[in-house]
């Protein structure tokens, strides 16, 4: 297995979670799970409830995050034969995506928001899964952009089993902070007002991450790295 890879791809999840785009709607997303409200800076909410259907939506998302590794995957083994070139544009598209993302570049093509949100209140497990799926199927531009470099990782990835790992990485990337962070604004909002005024600064490091990463991609040093870690690992996946 890649390690540099599954590295990018678990910062990249706690990264994306972290970002404009989704940390400020946590609040939201929580209150709809529960059907709890906000009040005098405090959510009120059965803690139980939130904690259980917090799962829910990770699994959510997490089944949507690794279905599209698999099939990212799935394509780049059928075009194997074009291989090199297929890590070489994801290289390029994915330095565009982290320049995005750090701010170096402004296309608002690639800032397009698509949302998916029912206006349905989660009910039970089922739904907070389903509630889950929602978000990661219509993710907005931020984690778009970390997303999709990923997904291009997993596209040059040499097998199948690598994709969808590469993927449930991110995908535990995003959820322990969010379990974390749940646990913690369940009792005060104030950490959420620290943490929002540190967004930019994140959204910076996760654009400069991907350059990174996309530089190595196209340049085949991914597989030169990976290689040498390899050698000294104890396990393999």
């Amino acid at each position: 297995m890649n390690d540099i890879g599954i590295f990018f791809a678990f910062v990249g999840g706690i990264l994306s979670f972290f970002s404009p785009c989704v940390f400020p709607l946590l609040p939201a997303y929580i209150t709809h799970l529960t059907g709890g409200k906000i009040e005098n800076s405090r959510l009120k909410l059965n803690r139980s409830t939130l904690y259980f259907r917090s799962v829910g939506f990770i699994v959510g998302f997490s089944l949507i995050f690794i279905v599209l590794g698999a099939s990212a995957s799935f394509i780049g083994k059928i075009l194997m034969n074009y291989r090199v070139i297929i890590m070489q544009i994801a290289g390029l598209l994915i330095i565009i995506f982290g320049l995005q993302m750090a701010g170096f570049l402004k296309f608002k093509f690639l800032m397009k928001e698509k949302r998916i949100y029912t206006g349905r209140q989660s009910k039970n497990m089922f739904s907070s899964i389903l509630l889950g799926m929602a978000f990661a199927s219509g993710w907005s531009p931020c984690v778009g952009l970390a997303l999709s470099s990923i997904l291009l990782l997993a596209s040059s990835s040499e097998t199948l089993s690598e994709g969808i790992f590469l993927l449930a990485t991110y995908s535990l990337g995003m959820a322990i902070p969010f379990l974390i962070i749940t646990i913690v604004i369940s009792y005060s909002l104030k950490v959420m007002i620290r943490i929002n005024k540190s967004l930019s600064k994140l959204a910076f490091i996760n654009g400069v991450l991907m350059v990174m990463l996309g530089f190595l991609v196209l340049s085949g040093q991914m597989q030169k790295i990976s290689a040498w870690l390899s050698a000294y690992s104890l396990f393999e996946f």
